[in-house]
């Protein structure tokens, strides 16, 4: 066997899924990311975790966890995390390049439209129309990851808490991730399900 077939065998056992299906896949999820974060997350927990099953409920909320934490587009990050667990690094570069693609050629003719009939009564009131349409999108998006992710009333009262302390005080981003982390290390030991004892055989 040759270098290149050799090279080539590692990188397609090492793939968890196809490269090409999960090219496809992207491609799809790409053309779907509308509503900012929020809705782009919602995208992929539906086409990764519902309908494809490539990764796992709580592995996804872990690196969704680990991606709000990072400097950047937090959506963006998660999505070359997972094709990087999925396909390496390749993967990772061919999904952080197709998840901008649409938004990138999406702003430029929005941009071009704009410049051109921005004035307009027309164009006014597109744009006014579509403010609605994506606080919709991202109220549902929100709402389906939160349902996915809040399981016990302990972290509903917690990001309750963190939303209040964002948006009603002015606390810093920092010192609400700093005492979320801490309250949930607390409640720990409380959210985890009971153990159940082992059976045993029955003496006859």
């Amino acid at each position: 066997m040759s270098t290149a077939e050799t090279t080539a065998h590692a990188a397609s056992a090492r793939d968890v899924v196809p490269f090409r299906t999960a090219v496809r896949t992207w491609f799809a999820i790409s053309l779907q990311t509308f509503g900012g974060p929020a809705g782009q997350i919602a995208v992929m927990q539906r086409a990764l975790v519902k309908e494809k099953r490539w990764i796992g409920q709580q592995r996804f909320n872990h690196a969704l966890s680990y991606c709000m934490l990072l400097p950047g587009p937090e959506a963006q990050q998660l999505a070359i995390y997972i094709r990087w667990l999925l396909n390496g690094t390749p993967g990772g570069l061919v999904a952080g390049s197709l998840f901008v693609l649409p938004g990138v050629l999406a702003l430029l003719a929005l941009s071009g439209l704009y410049v051109a009939f921005g004035t307009t009564t027309a164009a006014t009131g597109l744009f006014a129309g579509l403010a609605p349409a994506v606080v919709a999108i991202v109220a549902q998006a929100v709402w389906r990851v939160g349902r996915r992710s809040l399981t016990h009333p302990a972290l509903i009262a917690l990001a309750v808490a963190s939303f209040a302390a964002l948006a009603l005080f002015a606390v810093p981003f920092p010192l609400v991730i700093i005492g979320a982390a801490l309250v949930a290390w607390l409640l720990a030991p409380c959210a985890r399900p009971p153990r159940t004892p082992p059976t045993t055989a029955r003496r006859h």
